[in-house]
């Protein structure tokens, strides 16, 4: 596995890639000092694991995390020296996390767990997701991420760029302003997910962003058709009419 290691102190970054480069199948390709130098390797050199210090000037690790893009995600491992930080990490969802000093067997648990994670590709995006969507210290909550499916790649989604959801029989399409994704959950489970002042479900086949509606026009006195700004239509059904309340208050 293609292995990056991202830490501010140059003595832990040497230290983990001695122990990195004594484990069979892992490649040490890289090392960064900050969140801005982390980005750019990871965009570079498209490695398949990650050692991610949470600590780190500029941009954190969980900003980091945040800010991942792209069609091939990274597994990450986060790395810490303090409790709270990892206990956090894990909770949403980190595949694992090491406390510093690095104890050679927790390192080669987290390497054979990255290693099972990384053949699965739909894992690694909710695996980002979930961490991207942890708490900052100080700071109540973020947004979550939302992962989507075109082909056999997985995409990580900023909510603001989701136009609606749509279900068509089984299936939960994320509209774009330029695509269509493929949603891994139901449209109950994303609904309980959103973030309800800025998701409405205004159908039970159709959940959209208030923010991306740019026209609604009556067609009955309980039926409206929504127009988004890809210029897609939706009508809303009488049943959640009263949805519509929330999108007109200004």
């Amino acid at each position: 596995m293609k292995t990056l290691i991202v830490d501010d102190e140059p003595i832990a970054r040497r230290v983990l890639r001695e122990e990195l480069e004594l484990l069979p199948d892992v490649a040490v390709v890289g090392e960064a000092a900050d969140g801005h130098e982390a980005l750019q390797q990871i965009a570079k050199l498209k490695p398949d694991l990650v050692f991610l210090d949470l600590q780190m000037p500029v941009i954190g690790g969980f900003e980091v995390v945040r800010r991942l893009e792209g069609r091939s995600l990274p597994v990450v491992v986060i790395v810490t020296a303090f409790d709270q930080h990892a206990i956090q990490a894990f909770e949403a969802g980190a595949i694992d996390y090491l406390l510093k000093p690095i104890r050679r067997e927790r390192l080669e648990k987290a390497v054979e767990r990255a290693r099972k994670l990384r053949s699965r590709p739909r894992a690694v995006a909710e695996n980002i997701a979930r961490i991207a969507s942890a708490p900052d210290e100080g700071q109540a909550s973020l947004g979550r991420r939302i992962v989507g499916k075109s082909g056999a790649e997985y995409f990580l989604l900023d909510p603001k760029d989701v136009l609606a959801f749509q279900a068509e029989g089984e299936l939960v399409w994320i509209v774009t302003a330029k695509h269509r994704f493929l949603a891994a959950q139901s449209l109950r489970t994303v609904e309980a997910r959103l973030e309800k002042s800025q998701f409405q479900r205004v159908h039970r086949n159709a959940i959209v962003n208030v923010n991306h509606v740019r026209k609604m026009s009556p067609m009955t006195s309980q039926r409206w058709l929504l127009t988004l700004t890809n210029q897609q239509e939706l009508i809303v059904s009488k049943r959640q009419a009263h949805n519509i309340r929330s999108i007109l208050q200004w």
